[in-house]
């Protein structure tokens, strides 16, 4: 599993190298051609060092980068806009979130689309506050509660990329165990099952359930980005960390496997009648 360099700065740093590269330029005559010094090229280059965006316009002018799909697909790898200038909301957490979930939450951010197929608990994207309480005290036992607080707001902070003026586009097929496992207690399970049934009624969401009868299966997400095919990733996350896998077999095969699964699962109209039932009941 990869930890560090997160995953969006090596990646950077992969394409600012094979840019250079293809330029005819060592690290050091890069270097020089904008004034640094070599280290702060190999730094970036190898995802040790973060980088300002102005940096990257200065290295692909350097590299005489002109294709300007190119320069959008560097630019969104940086995880901040040149035009904002600025840095995201998430960065306030910067002491409490280590950067696996911050690369999870840029990516999240950035992207057009997202498939989750999620066995054990709700997507984070669609918890209550108090579900998403009771998951990170289970899941971090001991933890202080400012920081249990904390970790909550982030959680429903993200959900923001389901209410933008351009929403994420999200799929999530959720394991039958998941509507079903005890969370927090029987008021916070009505309230999460009920808030499952509206957030399923939005345009750009689609939430089906897979039946106990098809079996286990892992957990993932997909990120795919409008225009940037080269960004799409697997992201399969666990307790302390997530792995990343981004090469197109990957990529490929795990899209065909969560299609298969959506294809196994009830259908939204059947998802959002069990849901109901299964809150009726509690």
């Amino acid at each position: 599993m990869r930890h560090s360099p997160a995953v969006r700065r090596r990646r950077l740093g992969d394409e600012l190298r094979r840019l250079r590269d293809r330029a005819g330029l060592t690290s050091p005559q890069a270097a020089r051609l904008v004034g640094w010094h070599q280290s702060k090229v190999s730094r970036i280059e190898t995802g040790r060092s973060a980088v300002k965006p102005s940096d990257v316009t200065r290295l692909l002018d350097v590299y005489g980068v002109k294709d300007p799909r190119l320069r959008e697909l560097v630019d969104a790898l940086t995880g901040l806009s040149a035009k904002e200038g600025g840095k995201h909301w998430w960065h306030a957490y910067r002491g409490l979130l280590p950067p696996q979930y911050r690369d999870l939450i840029s990516l999240e951010s950035q992207a057009g689309s997202a498939r989750t197929l999620e066995t054990t608990v709700v997507p984070g994207l669609l918890q209550t506050p108090d579900y998403a309480r009771a998951v990170t005290r289970a899941a971090l036992a001991g933890l202080p509660g400012a920081k249990v607080d904390s970790l909550v707001e982030v959680r429903i902070a993200r959900q923001e990329v389901l209410r933008g003026a351009r929403p994420l586009d999200l799929r999530a097929v959720l394991d039958e165990a998941a509507l079903r496992r005890p969370v927090g207690g029987r008021q916070v399970m009505k309230e999460q099952l009920r808030q499952l049934l509206e957030v399923g009624e939005l345009p750009h969401v689609r939430l089906q359930v897979l039946p106990f009868e098809s079996g286990a299966h892992i957990g993932l997400v997909i990120f795919s980005f409008p225009n940037m095919a080269d960004l799409d990733m697997v992201v399969i996350d666990h307790l302390t960390s997530s792995l990343y896998l981004e090469r197109k077999e990957d990529l490929k095969a795990y899209e065909a496997a969560f299609n298969a699964l959506q294809a196994q699962a009830l259908s939204p109209e059947e998802s959002s009648a069990l849901i109901a039932r299964i809150g009726d009941a509690r």
